[in-house]
């Protein structure tokens, strides 16, 4: 089954009908073949070979993936070498001087003629047509042609604090790629690329510029300037390597988040919610980093492998039970724990409870004996036993019952259980604080408390975890955090005052638990931590007073949100679902210069905050007018609206700044919500799978807080950029791929070259984007050889159109069946090619692509048209109707690759060798302005028994290519020119359909013309004397029809001009060396000038 019948039946999975294959020689071998299935997404063709006459059976394999190989159907078979190439060689040996006699008609033949370069010599071309259209506007004149309606893809803002990676790369060229396709398809395409300018990772790389001095001098407004500096530089370093990318976008306005008037909108945003009761200021544990000592959001945490902490066992001695329970543990006092497990001993000094799972049966436990290689442990690092277990007699533990067996191997100590009780028995119990001698009570927790590890009480501390704070509240319990911004010991902490408490600190806690007989094991414990994402150090939780946003208040509003809009990959929505069901109050305040600041002022005596509409609405049209450093030079006279002039002494500005997530989140509104060119909700968002738990959800908070509805329809979610191997690129692995170098190429050009944007972007969009995607040098070197060859078809058929005009177009009705049929797969391609634009799966429109200019262009239609084209005569109709094909796919190609090598289509368009007119009768002097190949039905309307015939044509071509392989190993013949087919079909249609195409109406229609050779003959029947004479035979079976073949020399000479043989040569005086249908050429052939031969 041919390619397009499959398209032709909307299948996006392309299978051959499977047949079997055997071909007969009467020398000693036999050859068999069989097909196996094919698809868009991964494309296996092999070939079998099998010798007889050996004792041995050889198989030869050829293996070809479509997603990064551009082999042909040619390269199975070295028959490629068959192909006549006589009018091209005939003609570039005569212009290279060689005898008059061997080129006497060198001026008949029309070979290409193009000034479309073979190599992109991209490092120089693609600069010159990006300066092309920004000379001539292109982008804004094709937006203001357009008048299909709007199409806004809104921009997720990156950190301007460095170079571009291959993430970038990735995510702006699916952006480009997406807008191109729109504007194609007559839309409005507004996009305007943003930039995240606030926030610690700019502030970060302004610190690490200075030395301890100046930082000794650097005020908040200093620094700010510097900040703002710094952002503005990466901006337009970024921008110009966008734009390298070939990426369209309003480059003169983009949106930075530092702009006064988006800072103005931001706080428009906030004060909204904060009047609307979704913001507060209050006292929780937060993911606190010493390191940049700040707190931080769940998106700006990263959860590295290979974390590990100092993990500890330890016993919390119990002193009473309530008066209701008196009875319940009495016979085991004094001498009772509660065995807890912490990965955190730094947060003992704050513990303020042991919780307890209501659900869960607890023992009672006597520690009985130690095993004999206990002792051994003490020299372990990783597991150390603590001195209470070298007493003579150990208390007893409580600890959950499930967990007897696995704490009695952990830690080598045979335990008995002496009594069991439910975790509801134990509430209201109390026992000593180790360190402060405090009581504290037993707490009834959550579902958190399981018997998967630890021992099934869980060390309370609300001070230092988020659901130690959720159980504090339940119990009013002290939020007691004696850890100061550092993540040092606060005097509140006692003797551990002054120590790092992811250092020393913790150390110490540990040595004192020990020494106070408070610790069973110590141990190292593996497993995932949070760090900084910007510091790459631990962080920390620990209560602090900040502002937070509410996600209760409109949480049920989100979740419904989210199922109005359209996930790409669909389990996206899971995954944000998930997290936004889930979430907890949203921490938006942080302890930083450089950020927009939370408009807020508390009274110097009662910390009261002032906030209200009147404030709000005051600092806003300040900042609108001055920028956010006005928050810093300005009084809080000044700052404060004109009714609180009289009390403005009694009130201090805050000096924490918002969350940049907040910034970024706020987009929506200032840009969406400000630019006359944009609407709200934004048709689409795209950006990494991160972003579920970054700009895709704080965007949706802040719009359904406000507007109550979601600020995109659609989103696309697309995977991290790994090298080769599927490793993450770091440079100490040496691993990392530069975009730039991908274009500019490296140091070492031979290792290194530069490949230009558009090979670049054909890689994006070879790659399914919705997971995790590939590159590297291998990898790119395939890429590069798939765009050649694209080049190359391009340059075929730019070069055949050399002299062709749109007058000379031949109307369909008149066509040759052959032609007909290419214009039906190119209509069903260009079909298909629409589809997987519409449905944003760019990975298929690049294996459509290479197998049609691979497999239907190249090595079927292209080969065969050659003939016609040199030598069929200028001004034949065989020629003309062949251009009319080739125009018909010129056009269609260069614009549905637009959108992904806009240079390349671009290069294309420019060399076109006639105008092009659109629907107003103006010329599109741009491929963009060209718009999207309209349907045409006509060429659709191809009969489906023709569909199925000429996949039968192309089936038996692939079988006569094979003995014609055999007759040129046998040195029956050279090139295919020289053979003669001769064919038996058992279907007696099939051959009746076969013998027509023997002598065609159109000789572009013609069998040997479609098989390259001289002749083809039908034979009706196979007798002995016929095979006999026949010295390379094979036959197949397809459909329980068998195919018989046989080749031998072809009859007569061979023709000068053309090559192919013909009893005919020798007949005409006037030119005895040509066959008839050169004779017919020559005779009215004008002499044109001649034309560059391109191989």
């Amino acid at each position: 089954m041919s390619f397009f019948k499959s398209v032709a039946a909307n299948s996006s999975v392309f299978t051959p009908r499977e047949a079997k294959m055997a071909m007969r020689q009467p020398s000693t071998y036999r050859v068999l073949s069989q097909r196996a299935g094919s698809s868009i997404r991964k494309t296996t063709s092999v070939n079998l070979l099998y010798f007889r006459g050996s004792s041995s059976v050889r198989v030869f394999s050829f293996l070809n993936i479509a997603r990064y190989s551009s082999c042909s159907g040619e390269e199975f078979y070295s028959s490629s070498k068959r192909r006549s190439r006589g009018p091209v060689m005939a003609a570039k040996k005569a212009s290279q001087g060689q005898k008059e006699e061997e080129g006497r008609y060198k001026h008949t033949v029309d070979l290409p003629k193009t000034t479309f370069g073979m190599r992109a010599n991209a490092l120089v071309r693609e600069p010159e047509i990006q300066k092309l259209w920004d000379d001539h506007q292109v982008f804004k004149r094709v937006v203001d042609k357009n008048d299909g309606g709007n199409f806004v893809l809104h921009d997720g803002p990156p950190y301007a604090n460095g170079d571009l990676h291959m993430g970038h790369a990735l995510n702006k060229i699916l952006k480009d790629i997406i807008n191109r396709y729109k504007l194609l398809q007559n839309y409005k395409v507004h996009f305007v690329p943003g930039w995240d300018c606030h926030g610690l990772p700019i502030e970060l790389k302004v610190l690490q510029s200075l030395d301890q001095d100046a930082r000794k001098d650097l005020t908040p407004l200093k620094l700010r300037a510097k900040a703002a500096k710094f952002a503005k530089a990466t901006v337009k370093a970024q921008m110009s390597s966008f734009q390298r990318f070939g990426v369209w976008a309003d480059w003169n306005n983009p949106y930075l988040t530092l702009d006064p008037k988006y800072e103005a909108a931001q706080i428009e945003v906030f004060g909204e919610m904060a009047l609307k009761g979704h913001i507060y200021r209050g006292r929780k544990p937060v993911h606190w980093s010493p390191s940049s000592r700040t707190a931080l959001a769940e998106a700006e945490l990263e959860y590295p492998e290979g974390h590990v902490s100092r993990s500890i066992y330890a016993l919390f001695r119990m002193v009473s039970t309530p008066s209701s329970k008196d009875s319940l543990l009495e016979e085991f006092f004094p001498d009772i724990c509660l065995a807890i497990w912490t990965t955190t001993p730094w947060t003992v000094p704050a513990n303020a409870a042991v919780a307890v799972n209501a659900k869960l049966k607890y023992a009672v436990v006597e520690a009985k004996s130690l095993s004999e290689d206990v002792h051994l442990s003490a020299g372990n690092k990783k597991k150390r036993l603590g001195n209470i277990v070298t007493e003579p007699k150990m208390p007893f533990f409580i600890v959950a019952s499930d967990l007897v067996p696995t704490l009695e191997a952990k830690w080598g100590i045979k335990l008995i259980v002496k009594k069991t009780l439910s975790g509801s028995d134990l509430e209201n119990c109390r026992y000593i604080h180790p360190i402060n001698n405090m009581e504290c009570p037993v707490v009834i927790g959550g579902d958190y408390i399981t018997t998967e590890s630890g021992t099934g009480l869980v060390h309370t501390a609300p001070g230092h975890g988020q659901e130690d704070y959720v159980t504090g509240l339940k119990y009013g319990l002290p939020i007691y955090s004696p850890v100061d911004d550092d993540g040092k010991f606060t005097e509140e902490a006692g003797q551990f005052n002054g120590l790092d408490v992811l250092g020393d600190g913790n150390a110490a806690v540990v040595k004192y638990l020990d020494e106070t007989l408070s610790i069973i094991m110590e141990e190292s414990y593996e497993h995932k931590y949070p760090y900084d994402w910007r510091t790459k150090k631990p962080t920390i939780f620990r209560a602090t007073e900040q502002w937070f946003a509410s996600v209760e208040g409109f949480r049920q509003a989100a979740m419904d949100a989210i199922g109005h809009v359209k996930w790409i990959p669909a389990q996206a929505q899971n995954r944000i679902s998930s997290m936004t069901s889930s979430r907890s109050d949203w921490c938006i305040s942080r302890q930083r210069t450089w950020g927009l600041p939370i408009p807020v002022f508390y009274h110097v005596t009662s910390r009261e905050p002032l906030m209200n509409k009147e404030t709000i609405d005051h600092i806003k049209s300040i900042i609108a007018q001055k920028g956010s450093d006005a928050w810093w030079y300005m009084t809080v006279e000044d700052l404060l609206p004109e009714e609180y002039c009289d009390t403005a002494s009694e009130y201090e500005k805050s000096t924490d700044t918002m969350d940049v997530w907040f910034d970024s989140g706020s987009s929506w509104a200032a840009v969406l919500g400000e630019r006359d060119c944009l609407n709200f909700p934004a048709d689409l968002y795209l950006e990494g799978t991160d972003q579920h738990r970054g700009w895709f959800q704080s965007s949706l908070l802040t719009s359904i807080a406000t507007k109550g509805k979601a600020p995109y329809s659609s989103v696309i979610t697309h995977g991290f950029v790994l090298d080769e191997k599927g490793l993450k690129m770091s440079k100490s692995l040496g691993n990392v791929v530069d975009p730039h170098t991908i274009i500019e190429g490296g140091k070492n050009q031979k290792e290194a070259p530069g490949y230009g944007a558009d090979i670049m972007r054909l890689w994006v969009s070879s790659v399914d984007y919705t997971g995790d995607v590939m590159i590297g040098p291998q990898i790119l070197r395939q890429i590069s050889d798939v765009y050649r060859k694209l080049r190359g078809t391009l340059r075929y058929l730019l070069g055949n159109l050399h002299d062709w005009k749109v007058e000379n177009a031949v109307s369909y009705q008149e066509l040759p069946m052959i032609d007909r049929h290419a214009l039906f797969q190119l209509e069903n391609v260009v079909k298909n090619i629409r589809e997987g634009y519409e449905n944003y799966q760019f990975f298929k429109i690049f294996q459509i692509i290479q197998r049609f200019v691979n497999v239907d262009l190249s090595n079927f239609y292209f080969d065969i048209a050659k003939d016609r084209l040199y030598v069929g005569g200028t001004t034949s109709f065989t020629r003309r109707s062949c251009q009319t094909v080739l125009a018909a796919h010129l056009l269609s190609l260069s614009r549905v690759i637009a959108p992904i090598l806009p240079h390349l289509a671009e290069d294309v368009w420019q060399n076109l060798p006639f105008q092009y007119t659109i629907k107003d009768d103006s010329i599109a002097g741009f491929v963009f302005e060209s718009k999207w190949p309209s349907v045409n039905e006509k060429w659709l309307t191809f009969p489906a028994e023709e569909v199925d015939f000429w996949g039968k044509v192309l089936e038996l071509r692939t079988e006569v290519n094979k003995v014609l392989e055999i007759a040129r190993t046998g040195k029956l013949i050279g090139s295919s020119l020289e053979a003669k087919v001769y064919l038996h079909v058992s279907d007696a249609i099939l051959a009746s359909r076969l013998l027509e195409m023997c002598s065609a109406n159109y000789d572009a229609d013609a069998l040997h013309r479609i098989f390259l050779t001289s002749q083809v003959e039908v034979v009706p029947s196979l007798d002995q004397e016929l095979v006999q004479n026949i010295s390379h035979t094979g036959e197949y079976v397809v459909e329980d029809d068998r195919v018989w073949i046989g080749v031998s020399r072809a009859d007569g000479s061979k023709c000068e001009r053309c090559w192919n043989y013909s009893p005919q040569v020798g007949s005409f005086t006037e030119h005895p060396t040509l066959c008839g249908r050169c004779f017919n050429v020559v005779g009215i052939q004008p002499t044109p000038a001649m034309a560059a031969a391109i191989s």
